[in-house]
């Protein structure tokens, strides 16, 4: 059995969304199209956004998952990032905290969609 490969993530607006996520993880898309974006984030593994349900999607509907991003280094290695996330004028969700975990925070991109910083287990 294969583990998961491909991991997408709902938006209204995809050119919208590509700019927010390019600049957000300084990354570049495999290939733009007019609903599917995919981001190559390891060698076999794709982040994509998709559109094809974007008629589903309203700011209102509750989000159950969030794409992480887990950072070497320490709570310091946290916070910096939330700073320079912050400077951008992300949605910050959840300041900078402690968890069981380590550090955290969250985010949202345009759509309501959440994304967490943490540190490497």
């Amino acid at each position: 059995m294969s583990a998961p490969n491909l991991f997408l993530v709902y938006v209204t607006d995809v050119e919208r969304a590509t700019a927010f996520y390019s600049d957000l993880f300084d990354i570049v898309p495999v290939v733009t199209t007019p609903r599917y974006v995919p981001f190559e984030v390891a060698p076999g593994v794709l982040f994509a956004l998709w559109s094809g349900r974007a008629d589903r999607l309203t700011p209102r509907t509750p989000r159950t998952s969030e794409v992480g991003l887990i950072v070497p280094g320490s709570s310091a290695a946290v916070d910096a990032l939330h700073a320079e996330w912050a400077a951008k004028g992300v949605a910050v969700v959840e300041e900078p905290h402690d968890e069981p975990f380590g550090r955290t925070f969250a985010i949202t991109d345009p759509d309501g969609n959440l994304i967490r910083v943490s540190p490497v287990d």
